[in-house]
């Protein structure tokens, strides 16, 4: 059972999500909150699976300072960002904040289901388009600090690190390196320390960047 957390200033939006979501068997609202505050409060007590969070909303703490605090606190629960803006600016910010995927308000209903599954299974959730532009952008960026941060990754980090960036999970990578869950798990998290990265997006776009996927599919 997926437990869900909506974090959105609008009652109406809230009450349509709901009403979707709950139709699903396999998902369950547990909350609503109507700014980031409390959101976060919610999320404490209530310890959801997924955390939809509305981008903008002007009173109260706003979708993207509510995520970053939040990943801080609890950095188990998946946050997924919904938004009216097909931008790169918001979609970056949404990564650099810690959400593990980003959704559009005028999204198919059939996707922002998708979107749910994916990050609360581990994976990171944008549409084609979006992660089009994302990776454009990153490698067209020019990071100083990238140049010898491969180097610190160690053989096995490297193996991790490329099965991420090609969507396996982390059972899935266990099962094809021959190592334990935990043992991928502390590998993900030592990558993410010597790469100065937070999200799974970021993992994709600098393995992708430095070769690891052979090539872009």
């Amino acid at each position: 059972m997926i437990k869900i957390l909506l974090v959105d200033d609008h009652a109406v939006v809230r009450m349509g999500l709901k009403m979707l979501l709950d139709h699903h068997a396999d998902m369950e609202v547990v909350g609503e909150a109507s700014e980031g505050n409390e959101g976060i409060e919610k999320a404490h007590e209530l310890k959801p699976s997924v955390v939809v969070m509305d981008l903008s909303m002007p009173h109260g703490k706003d979708g993207l300072s509510a995520t970053s605090e939040l990943k801080k606190q609890l950095p188990e629960v998946a946050i997924l960002i919904l938004t009216m803006h097909d931008d790169e600016e918001y979609l970056f910010r949404a990564i650099q904040a810690g959400a593990s995927g980003c959704i559009l308000k005028s999204a198919p209903h059939e996707e922002l289901i998708q979107a749910i599954k994916s990050v609360s299974n581990g994976d990171a959730y944008l549409h084609p388009s979006a992660t089009k532009r994302l990776m454009e952008e990153y490698l067209s960026s020019t990071r100083e600090e990238d140049g010898d941060l491969i180097h610190l990754l160690s053989d096995r980090e490297r193996e991790v690190l490329t099965l991420i960036a090609k969507g396996y999970s982390n059972k899935e990578i266990g099962e094809k390196l021959a190592i334990s869950v935990k043992t991928v798990e502390t590998h993900k998290g030592n990558i993410m320390e010597k790469l100065h990265m937070k999200t799974r997006p970021e993992l994709v776009a600098f393995a992708l960047k430095k070769g690891l996927l052979g090539h872009f599919l």
